[in-house]
């Protein structure tokens, strides 16, 4: 019966992704009830404190975008961009990285990658290259970022378990373990695929007239917008706003309210809410433009997918969870690792860091794996890129106007396999070795 529901769970997991967006959160409720009142589960609780996080992140960001701060961090992004041209493949991704570890979402990457792909074009450099390669880095980013809601509900599982993890901790982990990842996932990408005079649907494109014309008269760039001075003191603040998160994480007496420390995941909201009012303020932003953003819109379709994702995967777990802990332990016992194959796969069908999280975290937890496994394997809650179904990486299908960057013919074979099994990959590899050293 539990393979059963389990088998139910991944089918309404389907149904939802193929919708996408809130499509996700909303078939999930279907599902959720079925589980309550047909298969007489126990409903757990709905995940409100990823959402909060979610929704006090995006709102920063998102009066951040209103304000003019993305333009300027684009622009900033472009100059650096179009000032070492030849090294696109290896300077792409590390800019969408930066962009996600910044914001905590990668949604941000929609305006930057038209650029990267206007820079590899221009250099006769396959837009393939640095483009999916810069697609796959922005998620795998997430895991390094102290805004993401997934780092976050990592640190507040782990930390009432051992005290002496902490977002500090955590963070030298996922650092450099998926920075290493980027550089090494970016170093691959420089020559993959045939060059580009050599590819032939580039060639197909050139010889049609029409398709010709929009390859070579398109340009994209935002250098030529002028900013009012409000956009860089907008970045200023949500910068500063980062780093007062950082600081208050790694000072508990800071978050210490007589004699119980406040959670990090309270400490986020607060802070995140105040940071994007003081934007608001000195800024004098117009807050109708707000919700107008792409990150408020990308962001509330999120916490809405995340809101029924969770609670029904959460509900099923639980209820298996007796039978898990028998079955499963002996295996993940002698095998420790290949809890990271079970979060990668569950990614792939859900879609979502925070969710995959908040899904298996739990279990693993129940099965009795360690803190210092967990987050050294973190990285391996991103495996969506497996399917290309996520708007990211068909964004970035449309905005390769040469064909090179696409989903091949038995969909699996797609640009952005590759790079995302090699980042994922040699992330939980480093992750592992810099886990012994820092938790």
């Amino acid at each position: 019966m539990l393979i059963f529901q389990f088998l139910f769970l991944l089918f309404m997991l389907y149904v939802g992704s193929r919708k996408g967006g809130i499509g996700l959160g909303v078939v999930s409720g279907i599902g959720l009830v079925i589980e309550v009142f047909i298969f007489r589960m126990e409903p757990t609780s709905p995940p409100v404190t990823v959402m909060l996080i979610i929704l006090a992140v995006v709102t920063c960001a998102s009066i951040l975008e209103a304000a003019g701060g993305l333009k300027y961090m684009l622009q900033v992004a472009e100059k650096i961009l179009r000032k070492n041209p030849r090294h696109v493949t290896l300077l792409g991704p590390l800019v969408t990285y930066a962009m996600t570890f910044l914001l905590g979402t990668g949604h941000s990457v929609y305006s930057v990658m038209p650029i990267i792909g206007d820079v590899a074009l221009k250099n006769r450099i396959r837009p393939e290259r640095p483009m999916a390669a810069a697609s796959v880095a922005s998620q795998l980013a997430i895991t390094a970022s102290p805004l993401s809601a997934a780092v976050v509900f990592y640190l507040a599982q782990l930390s009432d378990i051992n005290t002496t993890i902490t977002l500090a901790s955590i963070l030298c982990v996922t650092i450099p373990a998926t920075l290493l990842g980027t550089i090494i996932l970016s170093l691959y990408s420089m020559r993959r695929g045939v060059e580009l005079e050599d590819d032939p649907e580039y060639q197909r494109r050139m010889a049609d007239p029409v398709m010709r014309k929009q390859i070579e008269e398109t340009t994209a760039t935002s250098l030529d917008e002028k900013l009012p001075a409000s956009a860089k003191h907008a970045v200023i603040l949500f910068l500063a706003g980062l780093v007062c998160i950082v600081l208050v994480a790694m000072m508990p007496e800071l978050r210490t309210i007589g004699e119980k420390a406040m959670k990090m995941s309270v400490i986020i909201q607060m802070l995140m809410l105040a940071f994007g009012g003081l934007i608001l303020l000195f800024t004098k932003t117009d807050v109708r433009k707000v919700p107008e953003g792409v990150v408020f819109k990308s962001g509330l379709v999120a916490a809405i997918a995340i809101f029924g994702i969770a609670w029904m995967s959460d509900t099923y777990f639980q209820h298996a969870m007796p039978v898990f802990q028998v079955t499963i332990k002996d295996m993940v016992t002698e095998n420790p690792w290949t809890i990271a194959f079970a979060m990668f796969i569950v990614s792939v069908v859900v879609n979502s860091q925070a969710a995959t999280a908040r899904m298996m975290l739990p279990v693993a937890l129940g099965l009795g794996l360690s803190p210092q496994l967990l987050i050294a394997i973190m990285p391996s809650v991103y495996g969506y890129f497996f399917i290309p179904n996520y708007p990211s990486d068909i964004a970035t299908c449309n905005f390769d106007s040469t064909g090179t960057t696409r989903i091949g013919k038995y969909y699996f074979n797609h640009s952005f396999m590759m790079p995302g099994l090699i980042g994922v990959i040699s992330a939980c590899a480093i992750g592992y070795v810099l886990a012994q050293i820092f938790i």
